[in-house]
């Protein structure tokens, strides 16, 4: 497998902190806009970046998200222009895992082996699709496997340890821990029922842990990053894209104000504490 993921967590786990890991729709409110922002992340504190591919019937998320899909295909993009922005971030970052993050359907009509190729010619590292369970990922775990690109999958608060077995088995780079039952955007993570469900995955994986949903502040992001290895956070930076539109103002500064507070916060969590 590649190794920016390893590698970056390995280089968070000496600095004794939890990685920020910010999610951004691919064309929000626009390609050029949208590859603006993905560039200037690492700059803001972006540790590890998710760049969701924009869907019509995107099911885990909440209405910023499902908003910021349409705002996406609104302006046009697609799958390949997808693509192209993750290899014109590569071009000019080496070093930052790329995760996509998406559904299922657009994989099938490009091809699954295709896509696994094209997303590793393109610099990515990891892939989460959201709608796809261990029990139908064969095909695409093949695949991004024989591509070098890590199949990420979630785990939630209702899985068991019989279906945790199930999920981390085949999983690499980390496991995406959903910390509330429902969408996107919706209920907030709570550090006190996520800390011990992170310290299961994490034993049944072996692989460090992001925690996302349910995080929007830098206070909540702080003490979800005080428990675990990554945060992620996804609506409150979407949300960002839709004032700034509304308002006529520029989108890339709000967002990356936003993403610079909650990384600060992350990156400030366990000072003065033990590592996780």
């Amino acid at each position: 497998m590649k190794s920016r993921i390893a590698d970056r967590f390995a280089e968070l786990k000496r600095e004794g902190r939890a990685a920020f890991v910010p999610y951004v729709m691919a064309g929000d409110p626009d390609a050029a806009t949208a590859l603006e922002i993905l560039q200037a992340l690492p700059g803001a504190g972006a540790d590890l970046i998710e760049l969701g591919f924009p869907f019509s019937d995107p099911m885990a998320e909440g209405p910023p998200i499902q908003r910021a899909a349409q705002r996406a295909l609104k302006a046009g993009m697609t799958l390949s222009g997808v693509l192209d922005l993750a290899r014109r971030f590569r071009q000019g970052d080496r070093t930052t895992p790329l995760i996509l993050m998406g559904y299922m359907n657009l994989i099938l009509h490009r091809g699954i082996d295709t896509f696994a190729r094209d997303a590793s010619d393109a610099g990515v590292d990891g892939v989460i699709v959201v709608d796809c369970p261990p029990e139908e990922a064969a095909a695409l775990a093949a695949a991004l496997d024989a591509a070098d690109v890590s199949l990420i999958r979630l785990a939630t608060p209702t899985s068991d340890e019989a279906r945790l077995k199930i999920i981390v088995r085949g999983t690499s780079g980390f496991v995406y821990y959903v910390s509330v039952a429902g969408v996107t955007g919706v209920k907030e993570a709570d550090e006190k029922a996520v800390a011990p469900m992170v310290e299961r995955v994490r034993r049944a994986s072996g692989l460090p842990v992001a925690v996302g949903f349910g995080i929007k502040t830098p206070e909540r992001a702080a003490a979800i990053g005080r428990v675990a290895d990554a945060v992620v956070v996804g609506s409150a930076l979407v949300d960002e894209v839709a004032e700034a539109v509304e308002r006529n103002e520029d989108v890339s500064r709000r967002v990356l104000l936003k993403a610079e507070s909650l990384a600060k916060a992350v990156r400030s969590a366990r000072i003065g504490q033990t590592t996780v």
